[in-house]
């Protein structure tokens, strides 16, 4: 599933494209919206919170906003002057925006599409913690919404989007290896420090991501093929810290179902028992207490 930076560097690659332009053509093949007419449209600027794009827009003195998520299989095409979409891909455009300069970005796919007014962005939005690319975050208040219930696995926590808003499954495992902590780990034994350190490292690797300067979604500093995670994806593999061979199950228990995750995606879960100590669904359960007879 895409990610927060994800969506971040796709709004980088869309505003040259799309901010300032005019739409000369503007259509979104959805039911709820079917007979919108974006034509006439200028496009004041793309904006990201967590995993969800907003394109702003001003439509003859009415400000909209485009609400638009990826989810798995969302993507944008993004075509230069004289450039059109192969005839395969053509049923699958939920939204087409063609600008002044002949330029355009289909929506693929797109599993959320919404126009609503900017004044009601709250709506598409609301329901989400602060998002870790802003650079205006306030981390006491991230960390404490993301402490918010102590006995909560740290991974199931770092996923749900209400909480912090922009980590996918790959990012939450790769923290919880970098955090040194197993992904069951309640979030309270981390402590207010530990948590608080934590927003400061999703932060700051979710923005070197989006910004390029460490490589795309890269955890271990090295951008070759195959040697960018520490855990993720690696299931069966020797941890490239201890050797201890990773461990992997299928889901991650506590995750809210809710916009931010598609039906029946099955998230699964990466770590090296020896670096991420803690609980894990490989250790035997506690035999029963023996019954005392009176």
């Amino acid at each position: 599933m895409p990610e927060g930076d994800t969506v971040a560097r796709l709004a980088q690659r869309m505003r040259p494209l799309l901010e300032g332009r005019t739409l000369v053509h503007g259509r979104l093949n959805v039911p709820a919206h079917a007979t919108a007419d974006l034509a006439g449209a200028r496009v004041l600027g793309l904006a990201t919170h967590g995993k969800h794009l907003l394109t702003r827009l001003d439509l003859g003195g009415e400000a909209l906003t485009l609400h638009t998520h990826l989810l798995m299989d969302g993507d944008w095409a993004l075509l230069g002057p004289g450039k059109r979409l192969p005839a395969r891909l053509v049923p699958d455009v939920r939204v087409l925006l063609v600008t002044d300069e002949q330029r355009t970005a289909a929506g693929l796919r797109m599993p959320v599409v919404e126009l609503l007014r900017t004044a009601d962005e709250q709506r598409a939005t609301g329901h989400l913690g602060p998002d870790l690319l802003d650079p205006a975050l306030d981390v006491p208040a991230a960390a404490a919404r993301l402490a918010g219930d102590p006995a909560r696995p740290l991974a199931a926590a770092l996923l749900d989007q209400r909480l912090v808003a922009g980590l996918g499954n790959l990012w939450a495992n790769e923290l919880c290896f970098l955090t040194g902590r197993s992904p069951w780990t309640p979030v309270g034994d981390l402590g207010e420090d530990g948590v608080r350190r934590l927003v400061v490292r999703a932060a700051r690797a979710l923005r070197a991501s989006a910004a390029g300067t460490t490589g795309y979604q890269v955890t271990t500093g090295n951008t070759r093929p195959g040697q960018e995670h520490w855990v993720a994806g690696r299931a069966g593999q020797p941890c490239r810290r201890c050797g201890t061979r990773v461990e992997v199950v299928a889901e991650v228990a506590g995750v809210p179902k809710d916009d931010d995750d598609a039906a029946g995606v099955r998230r699964r879960t990466w770590w090296c028992p020896h670096c991420q100590p803690g609980p894990s669904p490989l250790q035997p359960a506690a035999p029963p207490a023996p019954r005392v007879r009176a």
